[in-house]
This record gives C-alpha cells, structure tokens and sequence, in this order.
C-alpha cells in the first residue's frame, strides 16, 4: 500500500510526457483515474494505517523509513484531496497550455513527494523528501517560460534551499543531543544546550521559508502571480504545509515542546509569526494585482497556524493544525477561483473584475463563502480555529504575547476583510464610473466542480468542526502537555 500511494503518481507523472497521448479525453481520464486512486489509497491508510518499515540503512543511524502517525493522516488527506480538486480544475485551464503534458507530469510527481513527506519516520526522511518537493515543484512555477516565471523560480529555488541549509545544520545537532532521529511525540531531547536552542531556532526558521514566515517569505508573492492559477493553489494551500509540517516535527517530536518553551527561541519565534501575520496582511491589502493579493494573504494565513504552534499550549496547537486543514481547503477554493476569472476574462488586476458577480455569479458565491472563512465569520471553518488560537494565547500566561496575539488577529481579520470583500461587494454591485466585466459562463462544470466542493468544505467544515476539533485535541494534549 505505502509503495503504491509514493509510486503511483511517480510512474503516471513520468510516463505522461513520454507516452504523448494525443487524445485528450483519454489522457485527462488517466490522470483523473490517478488523483482519484491515489485519494482513495490515502483514505485507506488514514483509516487502517501500515507497520512502519525501512526501506534503506545507510548507517545505524541514518535510515530512510516510513510510519503513519495522526499528523500523517492529516496532512495526506490534506494533499490528496487537495490535488484531486485542483487537479481537476487544471483539465479546463491547462486546455491552451504548450506544455501541459509537462506540467501534470511535475504536478503528479510532486504529490508523490508531498506523500514521502507526509509519512516519514525520522528527519532524515523528511529533509530528503522536503528537497524533492522544492526541485519538483519549481517546474510548476516557471511553467510558461517567461523572463518572469524563471526569475520567480530561481527566487523559489534559492530561497528553499537557503532554508534547507539552515534545516540541515538543525538536523545535525539533533543527531548528536536527541535519543533518536525517528519521530517520538513530545520530543527525544532531554536537555536543551544553547547549541541545540540555537539550531532549533535556525532549523524551524529554515523550514518556514515553504511556509512563508518572515524573513524568508519573499518568494510566496513572487512564484504566484506568474505561475498557471492550479499551481498558485498547490503552492499556496498544499505545498506551502510541508514547511508547517517540518515544524511541528521539529519542535513536537524530534526537540520537544518541554524543553523549548519558556526559552528566547519561544519568544522569538512568536514575535516572528505576529510580524508574519500582520505585514501579510498589510501587504495584501495594498496590493492590486488578484493572484499576489492572495499570495500575501497565504503569507499571512499561514502565519496563524504557526503562531498556534509556537505557542505550545494544546489550546493553541489544536488552533494551529486546525488553521492548516481549513486554510488548506479556503485558499484552494480562492486560488481556483482567481483562475476561473483570469481565465473567463482575461482580467489581472482586483479593479477590473467590477461587476464579475452578475457575470459569474456562482463562482463569485464561491469566493464570498470562502472570503468569509478566511476572515473569520462563524459559523464559516476560519472562526472555530482562530477562536481556538486566540483562547490558547490568552491562557498561555506568556508575558506580552499573550494578549498582544489576539489583537493583532483581529486587525489581521480587519484587514482580510478590506481586501477580500470588496471584490464580492463590486461584483455584484458595480461602481458606475468604472467599466463593466462582460457577460462570462462560468467556465463549465470542470472547472464549477470544484469551486463548488471547495466553497461548501469551508462552512461544511466549520458547521461540523467537532470531530475535526476533536481529533487534533487528543493529538494537542499528547505533543504539547
């Protein structure tokens, strides 16, 4: 089971461009078929799990092996699914694309990466597939060969790497002061040196450059405006969780949260997070053009789910992996959908889309709700995790923080607000003295599909949050007691 879901999307992703079927049809039911597949070979492991093994000994202690964990079947589901939809969504958009062979092959080849990520055993595991998702999906961003997309690429390339550099010194250390590099929840240092402070500090800012924190966010608002909306939606929604991923098995289950809180790597870490959170934000608000907008919105967003994180109450750990799932499915939809009218219009910039709700009415509908999430609107999934956020920060006791996070969540949610709704508001009702957006379809049901399935997961999510909620709380209550 565990060779099918890595080999499966590996196999179809390189056989694709080789094998040039002409026929369309045929060759979008088989990566159809292969999405589908693979969603419902994660369903099964989420739901029976696998003996963990090892697949190769290069030393005693460096070992490629594999196990599933309850934050694994978190963030499967999260891929799988979530490339099931985009990739979905990408059949009608990549429809005049030059090489869009190329670009299922690079998106299919990633997913498996993200996989590999997802169900690694030891940091070893995860930092090779961690690269593997950088390299593979660069190609995704320079897809259209501009001068643009190659420059937003090598931005994306250099920026990850630089962080992983920074992740491996961290990985270094922890193999001399931890029992074990296998995952252990609630850590295997016993006893927190300033080197190993020091590393940690590095190795969690390392893996937040896929994540987007400050100061290694530069590449997020880069890579999205130039590259095909379908991979704005992985990068941003999917890919962008490796690096949350790598956090949480950093502080949780290789440093533990005992030894790091309370410490100046905490403390920093935090401010780190509020600053992400609030000049995303700001940021996003200033910005016309639709698909950076976002972008600047994920460095923010994401920032939430880290902040919970960095925390280390399992108030707060329960917000933050929270966030991650429902942040996931919200900007999803919101990528999607800047695609859906890109690709209806033509149009770029937020002050060209007035009047798109009664052009595209459906998908304006889709976008609202998604907006409203991503806000923090009840009962939409983006209030029930910030309200655990903020109920978590303020039961933390630490210092100046503790208060200071839920003020600037609401001026981030003030903000969020200022440059989703206004979209939704000139949509359906436009501003005389600008031009109208002509009459548009919706795209067809290819591209409507997933839109819709998106837009429902994010209030479905927060209507029904009390098994997710109660999921991740016994997973808090064991990594961060």
């Amino acid at each position: 089971m565990t060779a099918a879901i890595l080999l499966l999307p590996i196999v179809a992703g390189l056989l694709l461009p080789m094998l040039k079927i002409k026929n369309r049809t045929v060759k979008l039911s088989i990566i159809f078929a292969v999405l589908l597949i693979e969603a419902g070979l994660c369903t099964i492991v989420s739901v029976k799990g696998f003996e963990p093994f090892t697949l190769l000994s290069m030393t005693e202690t460096l070992k490629i092996g594999f196990a599933v964990d309850r934050i694994s079947k978190i963030f499967m589901t999260i891929a799988a699914y979530g490339f099931l939809l985009v990739g979905t969504f990408a059949f009608r958009y990549m429809k005049h694309s030059k090489n869009e062979d190329l670009f299922f092959c690079f998106f299919l080849v990633t997913e498996a990466a993200l996989m590999g990520m997802d169900i690694s055993a030891n940091l070893i595991t995860m930092y090779l597939f961690f690269e593997m998702i950088t390299l593979l999906s660069m190609p995704l961003v320079l897809h259209d060969r501009t001068k643009e997309s190659i420059h937003a690429a090598l931005k994306y390339l250099f920026y990850s790497v630089a962080g992983a550099f920074l992740a491996l010194f961290c990985i270094f250390v922890l193999a001399q002061n931890a029992s074990t590099l296998d995952f252990v929840a609630g850590g295997s240092v016993k006893t927190a040196s300033p080197l190993v402070l020091i590393a940690t500090f590095l190795g969690v800012v390392g893996f937040g450059a896929k994540a987007g924190m400050y100061p290694l966010h530069a590449w997020l608002p880069t890579a999205h405006p130039v590259a095909p909306a379908p991979a704005s939606a992985v990068l941003s929604a999917i890919i962008a969780k490796a690096g949350a991923l790598a956090i949480i098995r950093i502080i949780f289950y290789s440093a533990g949260a005992e030894v790091l809180r309370g410490t100046w790597v905490q403390m920093t870490w935090i401010g780190l997070a509020l600053l992400t959170v609030f000049m995303g934000s700001m940021m996003a608000y200033r910005e016309k053009v639709f698909k950076k907008r976002l972008a600047y919105s994920s460095v923010s967003q994401i920032s939430y789910a880290l902040l919970g994180l960095f925390i280390m109450n399992p108030t707060a750990v329960t917000g933050g992996v929270a966030h991650i799932i429902f942040h996931a499915c919200i900007k999803s939809c919101l990528f999607v959908v800047a695609g859906s009218y890109i690709f209806n219009t033509g149009n770029e910039k937020v002050d060209d889309f007035n009047g798109i709700g009664k052009a595209m009415p459906v998908t304006t509908w889709a976008y609202t709700f998604a907006s409203l999430a991503l806000i923090g609107i009840p009962p939409a999934s983006g209030f029930i995790s910030k309200w655990y956020l903020a109920t978590g920060s303020l039961d933390s006791g630490i210092t100046v923080y503790s208060w200071l996070a839920p003020v600037v969540l609401i001026i981030s949610a003030l903000l969020t607000a200022g440059y989703l709704l206004p979209i939704t508001i000139n949509g359906f009702f436009p501003k005389k003295d600008k031009p109208l957006v002509e009459k548009n379809n919706e795209g067809g049901a290819i591209m409507m599909i997933p839109i819709v399935i998106l837009s429902l997961g994010t209030l479905l999510m927060g209507i029904f949050s009390t098994p997710i909620i109660k999921y991740i709380s016994e997973i808090a209550e064991i990594i961060a007691k």
